[in-house]
């Protein structure tokens, strides 16, 4: 009986997390805050998600990743109730309204996205597509380092391997220290003005923190996840079906 009891109660307590779950997506599924919306429409312009809504067939199957994204943040601003992601795609994929098409290197396609970001937009994340498994507590996280203070948030997990810097001739010339050495991942999140400032002149580099480092400004590390694996071979993509599996 006390078995029962107990399972009743569990089972109640998730039909009410169910049920303050549909009424958080209902306030993400509006797209922003009353007032911004207000705002847009008297601009005559259509929120992220109205935007998103025409580019979308409606019939086809739909999986939104991240919808609670920032909820909770910015209460003293009125909330965050939709963050906005810019997808960047191939030129091919992007002649419908609101495709942005990438450029020929990592950061060309970034200040593409760039250019997409609302002007009044403070804080930006870059996220790369080949982290699929990245969470949304990976995105909070950067993003209130930078709501802290920061000029930019990068997670990062400690290096366990020895690593060797080698020469053209693949020759050892160093062994960097790995205790003070981290692999970095994304999602990265930056000030927008930062970040605008650090690809003004159009540098090239192989992460977005890269740049706002040259320009002197301070980029803090959170902890990476173990699951946001980056997937550039054959075997990592293998890696990420048998996870969708398991995940499902």
């Amino acid at each position: 009986m006390a078995l029962d009891l107990k399972t009743e109660r569990n089972a109640d307590e998730l039909k009410l997390l169910v049920a303050e779950c549909h009424r958080r997506w209902s306030e993400v599924a509006q797209g922003g805050g009353k007032k911004r919306l207000e705002k847009l429409a008297e601009q005559g312009k259509l929120s992220a998600r109205e935007r998103v809504k025409r580019l979308l067939d409606s019939d086809a199957p739909q999986v939104e990743i991240g919808a609670f994204a920032a909820d909770g943040m910015y209460a003293e601003h009125g909330g965050c109730p939709s963050a906005g992601v810019v997808v960047v795609l191939p030129a091919a994929d992007a002649d419908r309204e609101g495709g942005v098409s990438g450029g020929e290197t990592r950061s060309e396609s970034v200040r593409c996205g760039l250019a997409a970001v609302p002007a009044d937009a403070t804080i930006i994340c870059v996220h790369d597509a080949a982290r699929p498994f990245a969470s949304a507590h990976l995105y909070r996280e950067v993003i209130m380092q930078v709501h802290a203070g920061a000029d930019g948030a990068i997670p990062a997990l400690p290096v366990t391997d020895t690593i060797k810097q080698v020469n053209s001739q693949n020759i050892v010339v160093a062994t960097p220290d790995r205790s003070s050495l981290v692999a970095v991942q994304t999602p990265q999140a930056f000030r927008a003005s930062v970040l605008r400032s650090a690809h003004a002149s159009s540098p090239e580099g192989t992460d977005d923190a890269t740049l706002v480092e040259a320009m002197g400004k301070q980029v803090v590390v959170v902890a990476g996840e173990v699951m946001n694996r980056k997937l550039t071979a054959p075997e990592d993509l293998e890696w990420a079906r048998a996870m969708a599996r398991t995940e499902a």
